[in-house]
């Protein structure tokens, strides 16, 4: 028993020894980030740089296996990481040191390499990583001290006496043969002082790895509670009236069909997805927050939030989509914003005649690529301070974010935007186009089924489907709906609040008779272009196909 425990020791301790000082140094940076440096805590400048690495391959699958969850499962997987490799650490260190803290100081030396090569990074911003790395290295190189010194493994207690010596005192057979059982009996008491005494010392050892982890959870709670950015911005949002429409827009009658299971045309702000890239959400306060537009312009601008406030602001309803949206996918919204026409700026900017595209920059430095034409012509495109009738939600984007009709939001729906860079498509890429997306983006023709929900019963007689259709700044004609196979069937549509909104649609089905059923559903846009059936998937320019369910009639 004791030679197994002893042999466990030789990994366990070490490996919790080196998960007690990851946790250790990783709440330490924590803590300083939230004193010095909120925007560069050590797992968000980390998992920030991954998302940047990650192929695209990546992404898209991290978005369909979890949808709107894909960042915290990235922090749960980045610390999960962590935990084996400084756990393997802490192992090394015991057997080859000092490699182990070496291990955990390129943690510390890779998150200050991604901290300071953030968009608008100063040299702080490497400070908390590089604290937790070396108070990681500090912690393991003492607790692997103190495992070494600790005798645990050795045996312990007094020396049992040997055979011999108790021959010496009895030459007779039996006094031979008592003086053996003695011996044995002493050893025995040895072996059990020994397991009791490498038991104490084991414990001993573990309080003081446990008490390190638990030094570094208590610091990253505080920094936790420091990091009150995030609610004084809520608290500014909260008390911000938005300006009285200029032009306001309705939903008009007969848009909402109210059957249960489907969307709603308008989507609640709690319900709108998300998909970006930052990892924390950024916190910009609107007193501090400037739009500049800039370069090959004639006349360079840089509006304020009060300024922006005080310009014309038009209500416009507008459906926004994520490129990564599958064939029926939830990774889209329709809502009613409040802004100010980004034509209306870039007119006074005066883009020279050879440039052809605005790169739009958010305050954590992403970028986007969009058509000038497409700003310029008379579609919404806007500069965005409301959503819904309140001031946009932090996540969605506040201060201010752009809404533009009919192009995926990674080309058009910058969040956080603080910059718009007139230029030219063959002259920069924007964050996805370096990534092996399509640098212009536009949204494809496409229809879901909402009702019913795939694998939901339904009863036999008359079943009803309904669902959405969308063709942005083009407008939908007609949508069908087929079962099992059979000829197209036309879907009754619901009043199209514009072009640039999706609009809802419902087929009853008069004969439902029971068993296994499988539906799909096509739309045609105002163009005449018919949803196409070929499959793609979402690479480079966004996913076509036909939404299909299987359902039962009991």
């Amino acid at each position: 028993m004791s030679e197994a425990r002893s042999r466990n020791g030789q990994w366990m301790l070490p490996a919790a020894a080196g998960v007690g000082a990851a946790v250790f140094g990783a709440g330490l940076g924590e803590l300083t980030a939230a004193i010095i440096a909120p925007e560069s805590s050590p797992f968000v400048v980390i998992g920030a740089a991954l998302i940047d690495l990650a192929p695209p391959w990546a992404k898209d699958t991290a978005i369909a296996l979890f949808g709107t969850g894909d960042k915290p499962v990235l922090l749960i997987g980045i610390g999960v990481v962590l935990l084996i490799a400084s756990a393997a650490a802490g192992v090394l260190e015991s057997r080859r040191p000092p490699w182990g803290q070496v291990v955990l100081g390129l943690f510390g030396v890779a998150g200050a390499l991604a901290a300071v090569t953030r968009a608008n990074a100063a040299m702080l911003a490497m400070a908390p990583s590089l604290v937790a790395g070396v108070a990681a290295v500090a912690a393991l190189r003492l607790l692997i001290v103190r495992w070494r010194g600790r005798g645990a493994d050795a045996p312990a207690g007094a020396r049992p006496p040997a055979d011999g010596d108790a021959a010496e005192r009895d030459d007779s057979g039996a006094g031979a043969e008592a003086g053996a059982g003695a011996g044995a009996r002493a050893l025995a008491r040895a072996d059990t002082a020994a397991e009791r005494a490498s038991g104490a010392t084991r414990r001993g050892f573990l309080v003081w790895a446990g008490g390190a982890a638990a030094i570094g959870v208590l610091a990253a709670v505080a920094g936790s509670a420091l990091r009150a950015g995030g609610r004084a911005l809520t608290a500014v949002r909260d008390a911000i009236r938005l300006p009285a429409a200029a032009t306001t827009a309705s939903v008009p009658a007969g848009a909402e069909l109210g059957i249960d299971g489907l969307a709603p045309v308008i989507t609640p702000n709690a319900d709108f997805y998300r998909i970006d890239t930052a990892l924390a959400v950024p916190l910009v306060d609107p007193s501090e927050w400037r739009l500049r537009i800039h370069g090959m312009v004639e006349r360079e601008l840089e509006l304020t939030w009060d300024e922006l406030l005080a310009l014309p602001l038009d209500e416009s309803i507008t459906t926004l989509a994520c490129v990564s949206n599958e064939v029926g996918g939830s990774l889209i919204g329709n809502a009613v914003w409040l802004g100010h026409p980004i034509r209306e700026l870039l007119a006074r900017a005066r883009p020279l005649a050879d440039a052809d595209m605005v790169l739009s920059r958010s305050a954590d430095g992403f970028t986007a690529s969009t058509p000038l034409e497409v700003l310029q012509d008379d579609r919404a495109a806007i500069l965005a301070v409301g959503m819904n009738g309140e001031p946009l939600p932090i996540e969605h984007g506040f201060p201010v974010r752009m809404v533009v009709p009919g192009l995926y939001g990674y080309v058009s729906a910058t969040k956080w935007v603080v910059e718009l860079e007139v230029t030219r498509f063959d002259a920069v890429n924007a964050y996805w186009t370096d990534r092996g997306w399509s640098a212009r983006g536009p949204i494809k023709l496409s229809s879901r089924i909402d009702v019913p929900r795939g694998g939901q019963p339904v009863e036999a007689g008359t079943a009803v489907l309904a669902g959405v259709a969308w063709h942005q700044h083009v407008g939908i004609d007609a949508v069908e709906v087929q079962l099992d196979d059979a000829d197209w069937r036309p879907a009754t549509l619901a009043t199209a609040i514009s072009d640039d909104t999706w609009v809802q649609w419902h087929y009853e089905w008069p004969d439902a008779t029971p068993g296994t059923h499988t539906a799909r559903v096509r739309a045609t846009g105002a163009d005449g272009e018919v949803q196409t059936s070929k499959e793609q998937g979402v690479v480079p320019d966004g996913a076509t196909g036909l939404h299909e369910i299987t359902f039962d009639v009991a």
